[in-house]
């Protein structure tokens, strides 16, 4: 792979799942290392329409949806849907909840999809319409985790890969990343009870884990998580993850967009951390992206072994070895 190669394969642009055209063309000009599919649109993900996409890669592309259950779905209209996190738990065991997981990475493997950002593993009490609410399993850290593990082993049963959410923990921030900046309680209290389902995450099995937008008093200085590498070493150092880690939409939520240029944003990510960069803004970014990082990586400014360590991890877990 050449420089280019190798950064495309950080970023993962949202795309129009009512234009499968148009998303194999993306794939095809510039061999992005994933794609998101987002909204409510499905023509994407009928009629085999993603073996094109695949066939247009050089490499395997990921592609992800945010598939959780309750208000946030993908395929209820295809496959029908699946209960909030916070019902699932408030009516099924943990079993129940991984056969769950099982039938519906099933569904979506059958689809064309690989990667499910979900489990969500906030802690929260807040009302089920609030911006994390019912897709909190439960108030309880503790409990959060079971379910979470749950529903992560059923889905990567069924041939998907889960992404954990959202990292440091969204559960008690003061408001919605998608609407402006969100500062959360003190790290030492996230240690407490919102970090809590990320102990010991090797015993979740492979999965990926996905940075908010999150400010955080004691670790990031004022900066979102997802582009500070204070919140990328706890996660690394403390937490003793080893696997993929992507950000949370740098193209589409005002926590960022309201401060940063994408193109800048992406790179920020990426030296401070992350593995890949989700942006949902639309295809027509992808140019000035991979523009940006292209002479970032060839200067310098986005460190050689970053790219590789990132590489290798987002490779890895697409089951695909750099050539």
């Amino acid at each position: 792979m050449d420089v280019r190669a190798r950064v495309a394969q950080l970023v993962v642009p949202g795309v129009d799942a009512g234009n499968p055209d148009a998303v194999a063309d993306l794939v095809r000009t510039y061999q992005v290392g994933g794609i998101f599919v987002g909204g409510n649109k499905t023509t994407l993900l009928q009629n085999d329409a993603l073996s094109e996409v695949q066939r247009a890669a050089e490499v395997p592309v990921s592609v992800a949806v945010d598939e959780e259950g309750g208000r946030v779905q993908r395929i209820d209209d295809l496959d029908g849907a699946l209960p909030s996190a916070r019902q699932l738990a408030a009516t099924k065991s943990p079993d129940e909840v991984r056969a769950l997981g099982e039938q519906r990475g099933k569904q979506l493997r059958a689809r064309g999809i690989t990667v499910d950002y979900a489990p969500d593993a906030d802690v929260s009490d807040e009302p089920d319409d609030a911006v994390i609410g019912d897709r909190s399993y439960s108030p309880d850290p503790e409990k959060v985790r079971t379910y979470a593990m749950a529903f992560a082993e059923g889905l990567r049963a069924g041939g998907v890969q889960p992404v954990l959410k959202h990292f440091p923990g969204h559960g008690h921030g003061s408001g919605d990343s998608h609407r402006g900046t969100v500062t959360t309680p003190p790290l030492d209290q996230l240690l407490k009870v919102d970090l809590v389902p990320y102990r010991e995450l090797a015993q979740y099995g492979p999965v990926g884990v996905m940075v908010g937008h999150l400010e955080v008093p004691g670790l990031t200085d004022g900066t979102p998580a997802s582009l500070s590498p204070a919140a990328y070493r706890l996660l690394r150092t403390e937490f003793h993850f080893t696997g993929p880690v992507i950000t949370d939409d740098l193209g589409g939520m005002k926590a960022i967009t309201d401060r940063y240029p994408l193109p800048e944003a992406v790179l920020d990510a990426l030296q401070a951390g992350a593995d890949q960069a989700l942006f949902s803004s639309g295809t027509v970014d992808v140019r000035a992206v991979l523009d940006r990082l292209t002479k970032a990586a060839d200067s310098g400014e986005l460190p050689a072994d970053h790219v590789t360590a990132s590489v290798e991890r987002v490779l890895a877990a697409k089951g695909y070895c750099t050539p």
